[in-house]
């Protein structure tokens, strides 16, 4: 607690401590919201409708007023803020003195490296900055936390959590989950062997046990979640057409583009649907680039809706790739989404649940991504349409999309279970790798302990945002797209289908966003898709050829799917291995 209170006083005193002012505004938030649940509970709601009973249950709501202690609320507002601080403002140094920041250079290490040490030092010296210091501050967010939602009538935080999704006649989330990846697992299972096996190609038998979990360093991303940046040694059909991301960057560099220019192409493709242009004021004032004044910023994309009806903003260290222009489509979709139902009331200005956010602006990325779109706007030169170019576009798409579903659930199990106490803080971080190992089948690279937290290298564990939701919605998105596709007429396979200058595909999906969460999700997907739960079945339809073809593949190299729930002798030799020199 002294260290923490010593980290916020020197962060003031310094005048780097960004997240101060976001306390106080927090604070002022939870004493208006007060204010207002006293006036709203003076009503008599017997003659009030379904949807006027909705609204005003949900001012009723107390947050974090109803610890009736101003202090502990703002002590739980400045350990998030010391938290995400920590977090946006992480540099590990190496031993020359040279620091990295996460973004770009150690996400950029991570994806184009093929060293193995040099991965691992990556890996290793970014947990070390900003995962176990934070331990103490998590702790005590936790108990806090959990005393607000049990101060707002639920057992504990991940019950209020899940409560966002809970409907009458709609099956639990936890039990709407566990259907769900029983119905994709094999899918998962089948392109971890599949890349497994590519992966002992490259590192050989002392790294990769062909039977075992698959280090999680090596997979091209800081937190092992999405495998795109392996497509080079996992593509079926090398001589093929396949939509490369690197490749695609020296295009877009080539071509002369700028920042401004992917974000106006994310705009055309909206207005081509028939929805609006963006106002002045997000030109103006949105953080496109990181600031040329050297500040310290979390670049994590995120849109922002001041909720006046007319201040809409992007807030993204954009860079010239082709990862960020799909990016910058996903955040546009949340834009707009914002300004569809900027004109309902106030409370209902947000997402039909908390996936429908990031399903909206995935489905958009959808069509970007395929090759016919990325001929159209002139970043594929040639279009081949043939069974291995489609295989090549699939597992580019699989080696994202299915690739991330595990992580999708577990960093919110591995929440829920801390919550409610099955996870003790003893057991915080083995309790988290044995998740990570059951779902995603990886391993640390080293040894860990409870010395080490590896959750806060997260940023949505230490910024307190639910994950579930990532989940749901690479499920939901699938079928938003084959429905836009229906709209819009598409014949042919899901996975080839573009809505790019569909008006029908334009007007279904504003129907849906105008609604924001005014009416029960199960409705508005209804509405939408002609379904009322989520459902598998379009996700599989969009990638069954390549379903097949690893299928095919891991029978004739005669690999075994799926890996002990323990640690093999030979994930035991990685793990023993000593630390890297910083």
């Amino acid at each position: 607690m002294a260290k923490r209170v010593q980290h916020l006083a020197m962060l003031r005193a310094y005048g780097k401590y960004r997240y101060f002012e976001e306390v106080e505004a927090q604070l002022r938030t939870s004493n208006f919201s007060t204010e207002m649940r006293l006036r709203a509970l003076v009503f008599n709601d017997t003659e009030f409708s379904k949807r006027t009973k909705k609204l005003l249950s949900s001012l009723t709501y107390k947050g974090g007023s109803a610890l009736n202690n101003d202090e502990e609320y703002k002590e739980y507002l400045e350990l998030l803020a010391a938290m995400k601080e920590r977090y946006s403002s992480g540099k590990p140094c190496k031993k020359g003195g040279t620091c990295y920041p996460l973004d770009p250079d150690l996400n950029t290490l991570m994806a184009r490296s093929r060293d193995y040490d040099e991965l691992f030092w990556a890996w290793d010296a970014w947990r070390d900055e900003v995962g176990a210091p934070a331990r103490a501050d998590f702790m005590k967010y936790v108990q806090i936390k959990n005393k607000i939602a049990r101060a707002n009538g639920f057992v504990d935080s991940g019950e209020a959590w899940r409560g966002r999704y809970e409907v009458e006649s709609i099956p639990s989330l936890a039990e709407m989950v566990d259907d769900l990846y029983h119905q994709l697992e094999p899918l998962f299972l089948n392109l971890h062997a599949y890349v497994r096996r590519k992966l002992y190609n490259l590192y050989g038998p002392r790294y990769i046990n062909l039977r075992g979990p698959i280090p999680a360093h090596i997979l091209g991303h800081m937190w092992s979640q999405t495998w795109s940046y392996l497509s080079d040694i996992c593509e079926p059909f090398p001589n093929k057409t396949r939509v490369d991301f690197e490749e695609l960057t020296k295009t877009m560099v080539k071509q002369n583009y700028t920042v401004i220019k992917m974000y106006k192409m994310a705009e055309e493709f909206f207005i081509s649907l028939g929805l609006d242009p963006l106002p002045d004021s997000f030109w103006n004032d949105s953080m496109l680039v990181r600031p040329l004044d050297g500040r310290n910023v979390n670049c994590h994309g995120s849109a922002w809706d001041f909720k006046n009806q007319r201040d809409f903003r992007i807030k993204m260290c954009t860079t010239v790739n082709m990862n960020d222009f799909i990016t910058v489509h996903h955040e546009m979709g949340h834009t707009q989404y914002h300004m569809m139902y900027k004109d309902v009331p106030l409370r209902y200005r947000g997402g039909a649940n908390p996936a429908f956010h990031e399903a909206l602006g995935d489905v958009v990325a959808l069509s970007v991504s395929t090759p016919k779109h990325l001929h159209k706007v002139g970043l594929l030169e040639n279009l081949e349409v043939d069974r291995e170019a489609d295989l090549n576009f699939l597992m580019g798409v699989a080696l994202y999309k299915i690739a991330f579903l595990p992580s999708g659930i577990l960093f919110d199990q591995w929440r829920w279970s801390v919550f409610n106490g099955s996870t003790p803080e003893s057991r915080y971080n083995s309790d988290w790798w044995k998740l990570r190992l059951r779902y995603q089948g990886i391993i640390p690279p080293v040894k860990r302990t409870e010395d080490d937290f590896d959750p806060a290298a997260k940023f949505h564990i230490v910024a307190n945002v639910p994950y579930i939701r990532y989940f749901l919605s690479f499920i939901m998105q699938f079928q938003f797209h084959g429905a836009l596709c229906k709209a819009a007429n598409h014949t042919g396979p899901l996975y080839t289908c573009d809505i790019h200058g569909s008006k029908e595909a334009g007007t279904l999906l504003s129907e849906m966003m105008q609604k924001g969460s005014s009416e029960p999700w199960p409705d508005v997907m209804e509405a939408m898709t002609g379904d009322r739960t989520l459902s598998a079945e379009y996700l599989v339809e969009y990638f069954r050829p390549l379903i097949d073809y690893l299928e095919e593949e891991n029978r004739k190299n005669g690999d075994i799917l799926g890996w002990p729930e323990m640690y093999t002798p030979q994930a035991a030799k990685i793990m023993s291995g000593s630390r890297l020199a910083r």
